[in-house]
């Protein structure tokens, strides 16, 4: 896009194309986020309103109460910001903005599509998960600074959640990237193109018990039923946000959903193809003909978008149908369930890519990532190989500057372009052999 607004701007202006093509980024990735607040807020009112046997919104907004969510958010606009008089004011304002800036920050390594990505990162992966943890920080501090004991509660049990299911998701998270060699996940998403059998979900019997793991880590670490304990409003007054109000309230919330899209969005690419659908149409679209590619990337967003927004769909069902957990099993389940059987999957899985066992995946796709993990490996072999020639250009330098004059500089001199030949001479040759 950048490059796009670039073409149209004289020589040295190009700056101001990479800005418009940020600006323009931001603000669709701030849509995703609020709009989708907006649609799933009204979509869990109904999904309740079903599993409980009544209608939900029926009046504003017509038949369905579409506009129910948004007549919600013009009446917190209109609430008074109400803060108690014992709060640290500093951190009771900062905390939302802290949390939906972290949700909103890990969307820019999020692709939407094959080419639809704000930042394409090779390490897009760890960045989404290292963001995404940042948030909890504005839990503690709006715990913290509420001046309540109630708050602070709530807020000190959901740093704990979190953190304690940071270990399994990690642990989940990594088998995807063992397999694919890579945490872009744009390369992560490409490799499962074909039918729905490329996809990772089928490349093991030890993958399809992990996304459940996974699943149940992403439905804890957004803080959602049954793990929903700091939140739990017959005990804590709505925990960590009993004093907020208005619009500060409605952050923490937006937060949340865009957080349950995230979670749910990094599943679909690590274990359900991504912008994949079962049906193969990148294949049919021949490379440089602009408008079937804006087609295909289209179709890949609808598909995307899709198989996240069951994954938020599942996490409503899952709500308002189990009850809330104690403290003491919420650690169970993390101790006793998830870390045992996330690290036995990972182990298998490992011992099933290493010995390149069958399953359901097409042999093209294994190809390719077995290409990518070669790659990756003929990389790190390459930055071994410069790490110890300048080191050993440094310990020569070291002992001429110690020892000795010039000509014995010269020798040395003399000395590292010899073993630089050498070195030469024995790449080539290892790439003739291969």
């Amino acid at each position: 896009m950048a490059d796009y607004f670039s073409t149209w701007l004289p020589e040295g202006w190009d700056w101001v194309g990479w800005l418009v093509a940020a600006v323009i980024q931001a603000i669709l990735l701030l849509h995703v986020i609020a709009v989708g607040a907006v649609v799933f807020i009204w979509l869990e009112r109904k999904v309740a309103g079903r599993i409980q046997d009544r209608l939900g919104p029926t009046r504003t907004g017509g038949k369905f109460g579409w506009l129910q969510t948004l007549a919600d958010g013009i009446k917190l606009l209109g609430k008074e910001d109400l803060m108690p008089t014992d709060a640290d004011s500093l951190l009771f304002k900062l905390a939302p903005y802290i949390s939906l800036t972290a949700s909103f920050a890990a969307f820019m390594a999020l692709p939407f599509a094959s080419d639809w990505v704000g930042v394409r990162l090779n390490i897009g992966l760890f960045f989404i998960l290292a963001v995404l943890g940042l948030e909890v920080f504005g839990v503690i501090l709006a715990g913290y600074g509420s001046g309540s004991k109630w708050s602070l509660f709530g807020g000190m049990r959901q740093a704990a959640q979190v953190v304690s299911y940071e270990v399994p998701l990690g642990i989940c998270v990594v088998v995807p990237v063992m397999i694919a060699g890579t945490m872009d996940l744009v390369t992560i998403g490409d490799q499962q193109a074909g039918l729905f059998s490329n996809w990772l979900f089928f490349h093991d019997p030890f993958c399809m018990i992990l996304f459940w793991v996974y699943f149940t880590c992403g439905i804890a670490s957004v803080n959602r039923a049954p793990f929903d304990l700091a939140e739990a409003e017959s005990e804590l007054v709505a925990g960590f946000l009993t004093e907020y109000s208005g619009i500060r309230w409605s952050l923490f919330f937006m937060a949340e959903y865009g957080s349950m899209f995230l979670v749910s969005g990094l599943a679909a690419i690590l274990f359900f193809g991504g912008w994949n659908g079962p049906i193969p149409i990148f294949f049919w679209v021949p490379e440089g003909n602009f408008p079937l590619e804006t087609l295909a990337n289209l179709v890949g967003l609808g598909n995307f978008m899709l198989k996240a927004s069951i994954g938020v769909l599942v996490m409503m069902w899952v709500r308002w149908t189990l009850p809330r957990l104690r403290i003491d099993q919420v650690i169970t389940m993390c101790l006793k369930y998830c870390v045992p059987i996330a690290a036995f999957c990972f182990v298998g899985s490992l011992i099933w890519t290493a010995a390149h066992l069958p399953f359901l995946n097409d042999v093209l796709p294994m190809q390719a990532r077995a290409d990518v993990r070669e790659g990756w490996v003929q990389d790190i072999d390459d930055r071994m190989q410069r790490l110890e020639k300048r080191l050993a250009t440094e310990a020569y330098e070291l002992n001429s500057a110690v020892e000795g004059g010039p000509q014995q500089e010269a020798q040395v001199s003399d000395d590292i372009d010899a073993a630089d030949r050498v070195a030469a001479k024995s790449t080539r040759a290892q790439e003739e052999a291969r």
